[in-house]
């Protein structure tokens, strides 16, 4: 059985990651690191594990939430994808049974809000860890006037913390976000978001849950 421990530790995982970084650096994007990839796999198990799904399925979504952004080491276009195809050769490559592959690859080809879909409940879990993630340390550029930064920035750096919560007897699945709305206001986030919140809505019905955003302690969806 292939563990998350042995994959964070290969030689080839570490050099993609280390790239993916790099290339997210020098677009201007927000953090799409180790940092990032940590949070969206234990998010991602967290999920599964709180809804009494299997062990097995609860590492597969870690697995494909430390992966999911591998693909930014190619290119930020449908990194989805060409990440998924990345993944599935690494795994098989490190002895996965090809099947156990193909749902990690598969999850990954789909976290994406401009094409991915809840298409299992891999996927579902990491759709919903991966745009959960909004906080102020995933911006790493300089910005002197934060009133001028871009609204995705602006976004972020107002995010004191965010995190999921799962009720398994209501099947709930819950993102908590505490923003300083000093930096941005709450219309502000729903500009950037709403898209993908509207796919966190998708993901949690996929798994027979409802969705619920929070923010600072007000339900809004």
């Amino acid at each position: 059985m292939l563990e998350l421990s042995e994959i964070k530790a290969d030689s080839e995982v570490e050099a993609i990651m280390e790239m993916s970084g790099k290339q997210i650096m020098a677009l201007g994007y927000t953090e799409h690191s180790r940092r990032h990839a940590g949070i969206v796999s234990k998010w991602s198990g967290d999920i599964l594990r709180e809804l009494g799904e299997s062990e097995e399925r609860v590492r597969l979504a870690e697995i494909a939430g430390y992966l999911h952004d591998i693909g930014n080491c190619i290119n930020r276009t449908d990194h989805a994808q060409s990440g998924a195809l990345l993944a599935y050769k690494i795994l098989t490559r490190m002895g996965m049974e090809p099947r156990s592959a193909a749902e990690v690859m598969m999850a990954i080809g789909n976290h994406d809000e401009q094409f991915g879909s809840p298409v299992s409940d891999i996927s579902s879990a990491l759709i919903i860890a991966d745009k959960a993630d909004v906080h102020k340390s995933r911006v790493k550029k300089s910005i002197e006037n934060v009133l001028r930064a871009n609204i995705h920035d602006r976004v972020n750096l107002a995010a004191e913390r965010s995190y999921i919560t799962v009720d398994r007897e209501k099947r709930v699945i819950a993102l908590n976000i505490e923003i300083d709305t000093g930096i941005c206001s709450v219309m502000d986030y729903f500009e950037i978001y709403f898209g993908r919140m509207k796919l966190c809505r998708r993901a949690a019905e996929f798994i027979s849950c409802k969705f619920s955003l929070v923010i600072n302690g007000v339900p809004l969806v």
